[in-house]
């Protein structure tokens, strides 16, 4: 397969732009070589390599975000989460879609995960906002688990395309937990568009390898809106932050349905 060929300097110059949307007002260059002074290899590349994946037009920078923040947080990546926090409101996320992000983390990568990722989301979001004290949020919709019930089958009957998920089909509490929760609430909420949430939750199914949802989670994604090419190139972004081999495990397993 040929793929498209770049000089260094074309590739430098679309990381440079880049990284000039990260942080308006800086010399990208002056943020090359501090990149490399202080990292060596491991900084020159950071530069290089994100900085130009960053700008592929495969996804928008919101929707690379959003992949971002979700995959840093579904790993606890605490100290990386506040600098793509800032990045993803630049790139136009709202903060209430932030902060739904981290619920959403929650069901596919555990509460620690999510509990600790939204302390250090906070603090961006404070300092996005320019106070001290985030505004006091509401909790969620009271729900009986009839009207669960309703919710789950309804998601899962508009998105699921005829498929079924393995995590919805398990068998005893876990399936039971899982759809109710997991479809009768978190995918119902409309914080986050069907769209978005099929973003984050291939983005961490990928991060973590849990590659046999992969297949549901791709069709629910075509029918929110997502087409093959996004779907693919969130696997290419996710060689940067998830790690090669568990972006090219997932490229096989979506490949080969």
């Amino acid at each position: 397969m040929a793929h498209e060929s770049k000089s260094y300097e074309e590739r430098h110059e679309s990381a440079a732009e880049t990284f000039r949307n990260f942080s308006p007002g800086a010399d990208p260059e002056a943020v090359a070589r501090n990149f490399a002074e202080r990292l060596g290899p491991l900084g020159s590349m950071a530069f290089d390599v994100v900085g130009a994946m960053w700008s592929r037009p495969q996804l928008n920078r919101r929707d690379r975000s959003l992949l971002v923040i979700s995959t840093l947080a579904a790993q606890a990546r605490e100290n990386e989460l506040v600098a793509h926090t800032r990045n993803g409101l630049q790139h136009g996320l709202t903060t209430e879609e932030v902060e739904e992000i981290v619920l959403h983390v929650a069901a596919y990568a555990g509460y620690p995960a999510a509990m600790a990722s939204s302390r250090r989301i906070d603090t961006a979001l404070r300092e996005w906002l320019k106070v001290e004290n985030l505004p006091v949020r509401k909790a969620a919709v009271r729900k009986s688990d009839a009207e669960r019930d309703r919710d789950a089958a309804e998601v899962l009957a508009r998105l699921g395309g005829g498929l079924t998920s393995p995590m919805h089909s398990a068998e005893g509490e876990v399936g039971v937990i899982s759809s109710r929760w997991v479809f009768g609430e978190i995918w119902t909420r409309p914080q986050l568009a069907p769209r978005d949430r099929s973003i984050s939750t291939l983005s961490i199914l990928i991060s973590l390898g849990a590659l046999e949802e992969l297949p549901f989670y791709a069709e629910v994604g075509r029918r929110s809106g997502l087409t093959d090419e996004e779907i693919l190139e969130i696997c290419n972004h996710l060689t940067l932050y998830a790690g090669a081999p568990k972006a090219a495990q997932a490229m096989q397993v979506l490949r080969a349905r």
